[in-house]
């Protein structure tokens, strides 16, 4: 047999062999045989490097070479899930969709597990990329570690796949190789993982990828993407998937009815504690493909799939203490300090209070037996207090008046729960977290400036605010205990790039109160410039869409702070982008300015979500709903009849795809 012909075949025997053990948990060969090919097969391949394959059944135990991760952008975005937490809440989605498709449909329902998630694409069958969710925008292409994952296929089985296509799924950490890794640690006197999902999360982002084939992962896969499919059913998919070596989880089920998927989740809220891996509720989608993109998407979730999640589980510890946290906002945090009590899997310490209404309706006393929750199952919080248990208890818990940090006397804004300190220029964590917003990824996406160094760099007086940022010089970094030549070089080079980050993202990273991502690209395109931004009134705000007064009054006032101001001029004379690009002002106009416009049915020339984005680059407003403040429809295919019925009582005008394109111009 030739070389190149016994190296084939010891690939395909291997990546069976890698099947039947790591899917199917059903190995046909002792590890003794396996590692004997493996061997043989590495030995060939080192001995014949013109025969190297990435995907290479020996490619799998990794390297120990450090690597950095690129960031690669989603080819579709990966969108969150809308949380559900009630059998009511899962009803209305069901009424939802029917209303929103008026045709029979069935739902498709499936675990969620409890991990990261992935993304791979493959291309003739073999495993080309594997990019993390990230801001589901862009992710980390962590391609190398993902082939370390026995139970994902490098090269696919069969035939009859699509020669490119997406899959999606959770990369896992098993609760034996969660409890045997957190037991080395221990061992070694290393800090212990909370959880297997922040576990799987961290291990996935090992710049190791030896360490991360010896720690274990696992990967399930629930949704197929691409032009190809071999079904238009979201189930048929899976089982082709199946089919050709990815790990589907047995616990998926068609539900042509309401009852049925309400039975699945009673049945795997008590069975789920039986498996091998974490979940944390259900998924429910539509099957039909055709009638998940009917129904569409909002900004950041599917209308055509919904998160069940299971209800908390529930422990009695004991109140010892509660402390005040201080947040970049200035927003006050009460946090109960508790006896250590085991919850889903964690050991908790520390729970919110969240404000001082929840203090007072609770009737908190310190040594109190307090019920604690995990609310979703991520951050605990106390529920009540077992009163009956009292006995020699202390001071009633009362909120604090002044600011743990600077002193100031707090506040209370009208229609608000939570306390502020005002002090938002001279309090240290509202300075210092202001700074560490303007550097996250969503904000300014400044590498090499964590909480630690911000701090550091705080405390050495080289931070005050976040203008201050750009005048970092790398003699005063390197100097630094902790820091370095390379580090203080990593910083600057992040600065520098950061002087491109789009206006819209830099209006995010100032910190203005109540203006969170969406609100700010909302504002940087309705006022183009950081100047007229700075002179908008509270009315010219209220008429942007989605800013309400509350939003508009916190805008004025952080541009009539003559501090803010100074620190906007800095930034302008260091080169930010504090302008609309001339990029994203191409095909804008007013012709739909004051129009509210109702999208209804299926198109030919651009999706719904495309039109969508047309109607606002054009000064016009999208709405979910027909009303007598709609301008007119635009109507697909298939357009509901509600909204036809409605349309015509209400003598709304309704416009097909031509007449719309013609109307903006093509």
């Amino acid at each position: 047999m030739e070389i190149s012909e016994k190296i084939q075949t010891l690939r395909r025997e291997l990546d069976r062999h890698n099947y039947n053990y790591y899917v199917l948990s059903a190995p046909t060969i002792s590890d003794f045989e396996f590692d004997k090919l493996l061997k043989e097969l590495q030995e060939l391949e080192a001995a014949h490097p013109e025969h190297f394959d990435p995907n290479s059944p020996t490619q799998r135990i990794g390297s120990d070479i450090n690597s950095s991760f690129k960031q690669v952008k989603h080819t579709y975005p990966m969108l969150s899930l809308a949380n559900t937490y009630s059998e009511g809440e899962v009803t209305d989605f069901y009424e939802r969709v029917r209303k929103g498709l008026n045709d029979d449909f069935e739902l498709v329902c499936e675990l969620k597990y409890d991990g990261t998630s992935i993304s791979l694409t493959y291309e003739n069958g073999e495993l080309k990329q594997a990019v993390t969710r990230g801001d589901g925008e862009k992710g980390d292409d962590v391609t190398a570690n993902v082939k370390t994952i026995r139970s994902i296929p490098l090269r696919l089985q069969g035939i009859d796949y699509p020669p490119l296509f997406e899959i999606r799924g959770e990369i896992l950490m098993p609760w034996a190789v969660f409890d045997d890794l957190n037991k080395e640690r221990e061992e070694q006197e290393e800090m212990l993982f909370a959880n297997p999902r922040n576990a799987a999360s961290g291990t996935l982002k090992l710049q190791n990828s030896a360490e991360v084939s010896r720690r274990r992962l696992d990967g399930y896969f629930y949704y197929l993407l691409g032009d190809k499919l071999p079904s238009d059913l979201h189930y048929n998919n899976l089982q082709a998937a199946r089919s050709w070596g990815f790990k589907v989880s047995d616990a998926i089920k068609v539900c042509p009815t309401l009852k049925e998927v309400l039975d699945f989740i009673n049945y795997w809220d008590v069975e789920r504690k039986n498996l091998p891996v974490a979940t944390d509720g259900i998924v429910i989608k539509v099957n039909s493909l055709t009638q998940q993109r009917n129904l569409g998407f909002t900004a950041k979730s599917p209308r055509w799939a919904i998160a069940y999640k299971f209800q908390a589980e529930k422990a009695v510890t004991r109140l010892n203490s509660v402390s005040y946290q201080v947040g970049r906002t200035g927003a006050i945090t009460p946090v109960a300090n508790l006896d250590p009590v085991q919850l889903s899997g964690t050991v908790v310490k520390r729970a919110s209070l969240h404000n001082a209404d929840i203090i007072r309706s609770l009737d908190l006393h310190i040594g109190d037996m307090v019920f604690v929750e995990k609310g979703g199952e991520i951050i605990p919080k106390i529920t009540a207090v077992d009163k009956d248990a009292r006995f020699m208890i202390g001071d009633k818990v009362e909120f604090i008046q002044k600011c743990p940090e600077c002193g100031a006397q707090l506040m209370r804004f009208e229609g608000e729960a939570a306390h502020y300190c005002p002090n938002d220029n001279a309090c240290p964590p509202q300075i210092k977290g202001k700074i560490e917003h303007f550097v996250s990824r969503k904000a300014m996406n400044i590498d090499g400036l964590g909480s630690e160094t911000i701090n550091l760099l705080y405390q050495n007086e080289l931070l005050h605010n976040i203008a201050d940022i750009y005048e970092l010089k790398v003699s005063d970094l390197s100097r630094l205990e902790r820091l370095g030549m390379k580090s203080a070089y990593n910083i600057r080079d992040g600065v520098e790039k950061s002087k491109q980050v789009p206006f819209e993202r830099v209006v995010f990273a100032l910190g203005i109160r109540f203006v969170g991502e969406t609100t700010a690209k909302k504002l940087a395109m309705a006022f183009k410039t950081i100047e007229n931004l700075e002179k908008a009134t509270a009315e010219e705000l209220v008429q942007v869409d989605e800013i309400g007064e509350r939003i508009a009054q916190s805008v004025v006032a952080y541009f009539a702070d003559e501090r803010n101001i100074r620190v906007v001029e800095r930034l302008k004379s260091y080169g930010l982008q504090l302008s609309v690009s001339e990029d994203k002002l191409v095909n804008k106009s007013d012709i739909l300015a004051g129009k509210t416009i109702v999208i209804s049915g299926t198109f030919s020339t651009h999706s719904r979500d495309e039109y969508k984005v047309i109607i606002e680059q054009n000064g016009g407003k999208n709405t979910g709903s027909v009303s007598a403040k709609t301008s007119f429809i635009l109507a697909g295919e298939n357009m509901g009849p509600e909204k036809l019925n409605k349309a015509e009582k209400l003598n709304v005008q309704i416009m097909n795809e031509e007449e719309f394109l013609k109307l903006i111009g093509g």
